[in-house]
């Protein structure tokens, strides 16, 4: 069984990126698990606030749901053409050691994938290449073997959240099989 950690960069409920993730798990075959990860409850980072009050327990719930993956998939939106801040400041968060309680780097050479979904028609294309110095920085072992992009994403998702575009269903289980293939070598 290959787990993958998917970490939405949304925090807003009827999010493309979150539905996009929830649909990944209805394609999964049975020998991938996918658990879905949530950026609520992490704060801005501020320095002064980690060595005063050591880190959150929201950053280091997630550090310990990354660390128990094989892999980590990124469904990042795209906010003015780049990276979400919010989604952002949760790498940041994440890339500090832990100062209590001695959790290891989350990062360093584990397999991370990128994809998302966008209403606009490019999908999250900028995005996604703005994340790409960001995890060369940290020492993922970044799977660049398929690309997932969803553009017009509200066509492609019905009112529910639900994925109704056959095309993109099936291209989401290659992706999906493709990075869980990479993550379990």
């Amino acid at each position: 069984m290959t787990r993958i950690l998917g970490i939405s960069g949304s925090l807003r409920a009827g999010s493309f990126n979150t539905a996009l993730l929830r649909a990944a798990q209805e394609v999964a075959r049975e020998d991938i698990a996918l658990e879905l990860a949530t950026l609520h409850g992490i704060p801005l980072y501020d320095g002064d606030a980690e060595s005063r009050d050591g880190e959150p327990e929201a950053v280091a719930a997630l550090k310990r749901q990354i660390l128990a993956s094989d892999g980590v998939l990124l469904c990042t939106p795209e906010y003015n053409n780049g990276v979400p801040g919010v989604f952002k400041n949760a790498i940041d968060w994440l890339s500090r050691t832990s100062p209590v309680g001695g959790i290891p780097s989350v990062f360093g050479d584990r397999p991370f994938a990128l994809m998302g979904a966008s209403p606009g028609g490019f999908g999250t294309i900028l995005s996604q290449a703005h994340w790409l110095p960001v995890l060369k920085t940290l020492g993922v072992r970044l799977w660049s073997g398929e690309k997932l992009l969803v553009s017009r994403a509200g066509q492609a998702f019905d009112g529910d959240g639900r994925l109704v575009d056959a095309r993109v269903r099936e291209q989401l289980a290659a992706f999906l099989a493709g990075f869980a293939a990479y993550a379990s070598r």
